[in-house]
């Protein structure tokens, strides 16, 4: 038992050299991508088609079903961007800082979503697109955090230096992410609270049910992209490796 678990231990750790993992993620990424559209359709038609008006709202609330997805998905991005960028500070692991690298851009992408639809949904509910509301600021800073990362990762020409400083900054900023998530219990805001859990309104089932699916398709959506994302990153990265140069030319 004791081989056996160790072949299985082995196994799982020979995805963390940077060929296999490129392999592994070519693999794995249009599966997650067909999941991505299936769920989206079906999340989009509950949320247009099934969910009902909302009575204070109207109809402009549905974009809560793309609002919340990009806001969650911006928060939980960017803890998961700073944890492998630590992994990769600590133990000096390559593929950990090209994980971070290639999670950045798609999390800035839902950054500004998130921001997007929320002055979008803000306009006729709170009669403008913007306000310094604590919830909003917050979101925006972490839209600067992304974007600094992305700017800090490119400014430097070594890699290793690049992955160190982007890791700081990363690990640094991840204390934005409580902030944003407490805001509208911290302080007095304009911005509502949770639309789901203990405490928050009760929504009905199918706008629920359509909250969720959506969810899981931004989730799905998201790995697909970071996934052939960091293939690119990897190739950048092993460009003088034998075989990325390999996979260059029969590419080509």
């Amino acid at each position: 038992m004791t081989a056996t678990a160790t072949s299985d231990s082995l196994s799982i750790f020979r995805f963390a050299s940077p060929p296999e993992f490129y392999r592994l993620a070519g693999w794995l990424a249009p599966w997650f991508a067909v999941l991505a559209a299936l769920l989206a359709a079906i999340g989009l038609y509950l949320g247009f088609f099934v969910a009902p008006t909302d009575a204070q709202q109207g109809d402009v609330y549905r974009v809560i079903f793309i609002h919340v997805p990009a806001a969650w998905m911006a928060m939980f991005l960017y803890l998961v961007m700073a944890f492998w960028a630590g992994v990769g500070l600590v133990f000096n692991t390559r593929l950990s800082s090209l994980l971070a690298h290639a999670i950045a851009p798609t999390g800035a992408l839902m950054a500004a979503l998130a921001l997007w639809t929320g002055a979008f949904w803000g306009r006729p509910t709170w009669g403008t697109y913007w306000v310094w509301d604590a919830r909003l600021t917050s979101t925006l800073i972490l839209l600067f955090l992304y974007l600094g990362y992305l700017a800090l990762v490119a400014a430097i020409d070594e890699p290793r230096r690049a992955d160190r400083a982007s890791a700081v900054l990363a690990l640094v900023g991840a204390v934005n992410v409580p902030i944003i998530y407490f805001s509208v219990k911290w302080w007095n805001t304009l911005h509502q609270g949770s639309s789901i859990g203990p405490g928050s309104g009760q929504m009905a089932r199918s706008m629920l049910a359509a909250m969720l699916v959506m969810v899981f398709a931004v989730w799905m959506y998201c790995i697909a992209v970071i996934l052939i994302r960091v293939r690119a990153v990897i190739l950048e990265r092993e460009r003088t490796a034998g075989w990325a140069q390999a996979v260059a030319t029969a590419a080509s």
